[in-house]
């Protein structure tokens, strides 16, 4: 569905280009969900689990910033998970402000168990592209992304 936006060309362009991107983004992470692969976890829970599990421990502010998430919403991510004994929170004797995240046993076998079917599950999403395609998608993307402010 393109723009209905009567503005300049440039306008329409850059509009209906965010259409797209916007849509496509949307419906891959849609189907990727109803694959049922994260089973009850949440896109966030599952990049907490993903980011500990990759990366090794990690302050709650780390977790935020490698999700691009907001500190309080990593904080209700992280209680969630610490509920269910995926996660645990240490404070720093030193600096009480700073709380490391870790995984625990359960946490670690749960990301273990489901990482390689989301990988699966991705790759059979961008199947529709050609490695070169997705090559270029992804120098695109890391272009958009690392865009300084206006």
């Amino acid at each position: 569905m393109p723009t209905h936006y009567q503005g300049s060309a440039q306008e329409v362009l850059a509009l209906n280009t965010f259409i797209k991107f916007t849509r496509g983004y949307e419906s891959m992470t849609a189907r990727l969900a109803q694959s049922g692969v994260l089973g009850d976890l949440t896109v966030s829970q599952f990049g907490v689990l993903e980011a500990l599990y990759h990366l090794g421990s990690m302050c709650q502010g780390e977790i935020s910033g490698k999700l691009l998430k907001s500190c309080g919403n990593i904080t209700l991510v992280l209680d969630n998970l610490e509920k269910r004994g995926l996660v645990r929170r240490e404070r720093d004797p030193e600096d009480r402000r700073m709380v490391t995240v870790s995984l625990t046993q359960a946490g670690e076998a749960l990301i273990a168990q489901i990482f390689p079917r989301q990988v699966a599950a991705i790759v059979a999403e961008l199947s529709c592209l050609t490695p070169e395609e997705q090559e270029l998608l992804g120098k695109l993307c890391k272009k958009l992304g690392v865009r300084s402010s206006i």
